[in-house]
């Protein structure tokens, strides 16, 4: 058998695009490489703070991602995804620039899940900051009107939107896990509609179990949709 070389790392499928941060990365997050049962490539990018990302939505920023999903095609990576859902607003550019699968968001589970669910039936989306996400995001996602969505946001919360978007170096976990049962809770309170749950955040992950034992609903999220590429991508051997 004869194999060929020409890079400097080999065995990586996934690449992650990841923002400029400090904040703490726990198993389950996107950003904790022991997240995920296979071998996966980071870039990060250079000034990509969450204020810029998810409060500014900033223009200027596209260019470095487009940079750092070319970098992560050249090292070999089969597909490439982001370690922010708000990067679904780069979702057609990204992808454009670049000759492999591209994944932004978690949001780009919301139209599949929707199909999934009987009529008078809604999605439900967590999201780090519901006053920051716009249509535009949505849109980016493939998230039409006619898609019923029900949003949330933790952006009231003290414990775990403050210390990603504040980029802060420490995170209480159990209290960040109360927020977030807390507001899944009460957006299935309020819409009993909702029959499932996609989370925005890549963050979030670590939550999901104690979401979906308290709310009864499947709860979606980034690493349910790196998995499914993984396993496009893997010859069932891997």
């Amino acid at each position: 058998m004869k194999v060929r070389g020409g890079r400097g790392l080999y065995g990586f499928r996934i690449g992650i695009l990841m923002l400029d941060t400090v904040f703490p990365r726990i198993p389950g997050d996107i950003g904790h490489a022991g997240t995920f049962p296979f071998p996966v490539l980071y870039y990060r990018v250079p000034n990509a703070s969450p204020t810029r990302v998810v409060r500014e939505a900033d223009p200027a920023l596209l260019e470095g991602f487009i940079e750092g999903a070319r970098a992560l095609q050249a090292s070999g990576v089969q597909a490439i995804t982001t370690g922010c859902g708000f990067l679904s607003l780069f979702q057609r550019e990204l992808a454009a620039a670049v000759g492999v699968p591209v994944f932004t968001s978690a949001l780009l589970l919301v139209p599949t899940v929707a199909r999934m669910l009987g009529p008078g039936r809604a999605v439900g989306i967590l999201t780090v900051d519901s006053g920051s996400l716009s249509p535009r995001h949505l849109t980016g996602a493939g998230i039409t009107a006619e898609i019923p969505i029900v949003v949330a946001g933790l952006e009231k919360g003290r414990a775990f939107t403050r210390v990603l978007l504040d980029d802060e170096l420490e995170l209480d976990v159990d209290a960040a896990r109360g927020e977030h049962v807390e507001v899944a809770r009460e957006l299935v309170g309020r819409h009993p509609e909702v029959g499932a749950i996609v989370l925005e955040c890549t963050n979030m992950p670590p939550y999901a179990a104690a979401i979906r034992e308290a709310t009864g609903r499947p709860v979606f999220d980034i690493t349910t949709l790196i998995r499914t590429v993984y396993a496009a991508l893997a010859p069932a051997a891997d």
